[in-house]
């Protein structure tokens, strides 16, 4: 168990119980796929993020257990979603939901989770937390959209790659963040700063997601080198590789891009490695956790603060 994952480790428990708790449906399909996505794991990174940050606030109440739940819900909404139009057949090692059950079973499984964490933020009943993860909800299928829209276009900018991460990464660490510090009461500066905390961790994930994306290997990253190639994503590593390369390899990383062939897959990693695509993005990241920390000077000194800083620092050392 990682040190930030320790410092909560029994409110975590109680965390997967509540998710198993809530999962209960009449329909065994929905509990089926439910249980499968529950136990293939992950980081469960922001309910972690809820966890951390409520206790380092002092805040103790069960609410902080129901936000942590609906986030995970929300996410694990999204990550069916995903899989679906992305045609991922690979999540964490395992096959996907619509490997396993089709597509429909999965989308629909993915709009129960969306409208049972609803229903669970009604039951903490605050507007203001509602109204931040309904729009976060809104800003992450905006994100999707926009990243379809971009699909097999060479020709985006580093600012427009920026704007897609933020939607449909960042934005719900933010949230994440934010709603825990507004439901332990903290003042309006230390929510704002949790809420960018969440911003640059976000963005460092992603970052360091599509950096290994060309550099790790299937075994360990638990789903197909590539797979942004293979689905035409023109992502940071390739963006910096046609604007530092020479005509010839601006145009196969632009050739790739635009027929999403996963054959291209030997050539294009050479290129990025020849132009340091991969090492740019992972400085990117480096710098965003860096700027993540620095907004943890609003919290007092704790095992929950350290566990931040800890879970800032892994985001760019991980290696999957």
């Amino acid at each position: 168990m990682l040190s930030f994952h320790k410092a909560v480790a029994a409110d975590f428990e109680q965390v997967n119980q509540l998710i198993i708790k809530q999962l209960h449906s009449d329909v065994g399909l929905v509990e089926n796929i439910g249980h499968y996505l529950v136990e293939a794991g992950g980081k469960r990174l922001r309910p972690l993020l809820v966890l951390l940050c409520a206790n380092a606030l002092g805040y103790k109440q069960a609410a902080r257990l129901d936000l942590a739940a609906i986030i995970e819900f929300i996410h694990t909404a999204t990550l069916l979603h995903d899989d679906v139009v992305d045609v991922s057949a690979l999540r964490r090692g395992r096959p996907t939901a619509n490997a396993q059950w089709g597509n429909a079973p999965s989308v629909l499984v993915g709009d129960f989770l969306y409208s049972r964490a609803f229903q669970m933020m009604v039951g903490i009943g605050r507007m203001e937390i509602m109204n931040i993860l309904a729009n976060t909800t809104n800003v992450i299928s905006e994100g999707e959209v926009q990243q379809l829209v971009n699909a097999k276009n060479p020709d985006i900018s580093e600012a427009d790659y920026y704007t897609v991460i933020h939607k449909k990464t960042a934005a719900l660490f933010e949230a994440a963040c934010e709603s825990a510090a507004l439901l332990a009461g903290a003042p309006k500066d230390t929510q704002e700063q949790l809420r960018a905390y969440g911003y640059h961790l976000g963005l460092a994930f992603q970052l360091v997601d599509d950096a290994l994306d060309y550099e790790g290997d299937a075994a360990t990253l638990g789903k197909n080198v590539g797979d942004d190639l293979a689905e035409g994503k023109p992502t940071l590593p390739l963006l910096r590789a046609m604007a530092l390369g020479d005509a010839e390899q601006k145009a196969l990383i632009a050739q790739a891009i635009r027929s999403s062939d996963a054959s291209l897959l030997g050539q294009v990693l050479a290129v990025v490695k020849a132009t340091g695509g991969s090492t740019y993005t992972l400085d990117a990241a480096k710098h965003q956790a860096q700027q993540a920390i620095a907004k943890l000077a609003v919290l007092p000194d704790s095992s929950y603060k350290q566990a931040l800083v800890d879970l800032a620092n892994f985001s760019v050392a991980r290696d999957h």
